[in-house]
């Protein structure tokens, strides 16, 4: 049976959380979780690291006390400590982590006074008014808890992250590669559009003549329920909960099933609209006139039977695309190769796990020209923030570093709070030091719509702000964004010349696509950037690409597709804006 790193990494976090919930020492809580993030940002498999042998102890954040739990979660599927904790404690209180303001000592309360073990429970308990007569809790804690939890039952529902997708489907995809006479095999549906979350998988392959293709589907290691089995058509429940459908086509109707099963389904009827126009019938079996058969083997040959060029994945929501096309105004997408530098990174010197030195050589790595250091700001004081003498220590750090490297630039930044009154963490004395600023909201969100707004847009008057880093706050499936009218934001960074980033975290995508869209419709500039706190997650840029694509983003509108020169020159421009503007 496959295990995935989205498996380990969360029998990590479910042992560090029981542990925390029965008040263990917060030194081994510490190692499960960081030992999980880690797990979380690697881009290698790690079932794959223990098949070949590899010495997971060497793992940063794993080390030798750990380092035999990824293992055994390989090989085992659980951990004997999670089973012992499990034995003590319901898992299910690890759910109740997720509602924002219960950490593990408020669970402890509830477990223990109210017997509460579920979200159900909890929203039972909320509604019913008994939460509020605990010590600590509330009348308005229970409201937001009864809010809060509504919420997580409705985002619950069976999606899937994009990273969690990829690991489910990768290997799927590879073994039934490897089926004698299997040809095109490709994931379709809102997977291939690049969608933030996936509900199923749609998998396509064409065959030849007498390939066991299906059987071997069904036979898959970790299919967990056969739905149906036919010839052309197979439906699994795999051991996630995924369901996944593979079809079976003719070398013929690729293109037009390729098309269909990766929708959307507006995008589609839009498309069946146009064919009808023409006296075509459009489906996934081809574009016919009466009975033959006139399009189908690619997806380019199926719009240019309706008149139309080729339409990216990402762009098919029927949100303008058919339009635009008929204009001859498609974007070019931007593409991972155009980006140049990642711009929000942090280091071991806040809450990081790397150097710079090892960043700049992981950095390299990728194809990068330059970096941008992003450790926190002092008032982030769980990430260990720096203090305005520690960023000028950072500073001078990384000037030495500098005169060391060629060809690379590591541009100097800090990740900078904005403060409740929109000013922000740091003097200007210090930020002037710097090349850039990215700048965030960590705390007091539950402010109401115009505060938040005004919070931030006021914040944008500061000729040091650069860019709004992840700007409604939100980890998907995991905490809603706060409220904030993007729209004046929009219009103050317009206004100002500040950048919006496209966090490439695939718990955050924020800016969401629809977003990206309103920034590219406004002239506001994006910069794309990973929040990168291992090497691992330098990987998350193309979840961010995907998702700019799905915005309509073209390089041009993304900073840190320009070089260092070009970029360097950007950013003095637009900080000489703001400050005429502010004076």
């Amino acid at each position: 049976m496959p295990i995935h790193n989205s498996d380990i990494e969360e029998i990590l976090d479910t042992v560090a959380n029981l542990l925390e919930i029965k008040g263990e020492n917060p030194f081994r809580v510490r190692a499960y979780r960081n030992a999980a993030r880690t797990i979380q940002g690697l881009s290698q498999s790690v079932a794959e690291m223990v098949h070949t042998g590899q010495d997971l102890s060497e793992l940063p954040g794993v080390g030798k006390d750990l380092g035999d739990y990824p293992r055994s979660s390989v090989e085992t599927g659980t951990l004997l400590l999670l089973k012992e904790l499990q034995g003590e404690l319901p898992a299910g209180l690890t759910d109740l982590m997720k509602v924002s303001g219960l950490g593990p000592k408020r669970v402890a309360i509830l477990y223990k006074e109210l017997g509460i073990t579920t979200l159900t429970d909890l929203a039972q308990a909320a509604e019913q008014g008994r939460i509020q007569a605990l010590g600590g809790f509330g009348k308005k804690t229970e409201q937001r808890i009864l809010e809060d939890t509504a919420k997580l039952q409705q985002t619950q529902a069976k999606r899937i992250s994009l990273v969690v997708a990829e690991q489910v489907a990768g290997p799927l995809v590879e073994y039934l590669q490897q089926t004698p006479g299997a040809q095109d095999v490709i994931v379709a549906g809102s997977y291939r559009r690049q969608k933030e979350t996936v509900a199923d998988l749609d998998i396509l392959a064409t065959c030849g003549k007498g390939s066991k293709v299906m059987d071997r589907f069904v036979g898959y290691e970790d299919v967990r329920q056969v739905v149906s089995q036919g010839q052309t058509r197979s439906t699994v429940i795999l051991r996630t909960g995924v369901q996944v459908d593979l079809r079976v086509v003719p070398q013929a109707s690729y293109g037009a099933a390729l098309m269909y099963f990766t929708g959307s389904k507006e995008h589609n009827i839009a498309v069946r609209k146009i064919g009808l126009a023409k006296k075509l019938k459009i489906n996934e079996y081809g574009a016919f006139r009466g009975d033959k058969r006139v399009a189908g083997r690619t997806e380019e040959e199926m719009y240019a039977k309706i008149g139309l060029p080729y339409i990216e994945p990402e762009l098919r929501e029927d949100r303008g695309e058919i339009e635009a096309a008929r204009k001859g105004k498609l974007p070019q997408l931007l593409e991972v190769r155009d980006i140049r530098g990642d711009l929000h990174v942090h280091t071991k010197r806040t809450d990081g796990h790397d150097t710079i030195e090892e960043l700049v050589e992981a950095a390299r790595r990728h194809g990068y020209d330059y970096l941008a250091i992003t450790d926190h700001s002092k008032h982030v004081t769980v990430a260990h923030g720096l203090k305005p003498e520690q960023v000028h220590e950072q500073v001078r750090e990384i000037d030495k570093i500098n005169k060391k490297l060629k060809g690379f630039t590591v541009l100097k930044s800090t990740e900078v709070d904005i403060l409740e009154d929109g000013s922000l963490d740091l003097p200007d004395e210090v930020l002037q030091e710097l090349d850039l600023t990215v700048c965030s909201v960590h705390y007091k969100f539950n402010l109401s719509l115009k505060e938040q707004t005004d919070r931030i847009c006021t914040a944008m008057e500061n000729p040091y702000f650069t860019i709004l880093a992840h700007a409604t706050g939100r980890l998907i499936g995991q905490r809603e964004p706060y409220q904030v009218d993007m729209e004046k934001v929009m219009k103050a960074a317009q206004r100002t010349g500040c950048i919006l980033e496209v966090n490439a975290h695939p718990d955050r995508l924020d800016l969401n696509d629809v977003h990206c869209k309103m920034a590219k419709d406004m002239g506001v500039k994006v910069a794309l950037s990973t929040d990168t706190h291992r090497l691992g997650n330098l990987d998350y840029m193309r979840f961010g690409v995907g998702q700019a694509r799905r915005g309509w983003l073209e390089a041009d509108d993304v900073i840190n597709t320009r070089s260092v020169t070009e970029l360097k020159k950007f950013l003095r421009k637009s900080r000489k804006a703001v400050a005429q503007l502010v004076s």
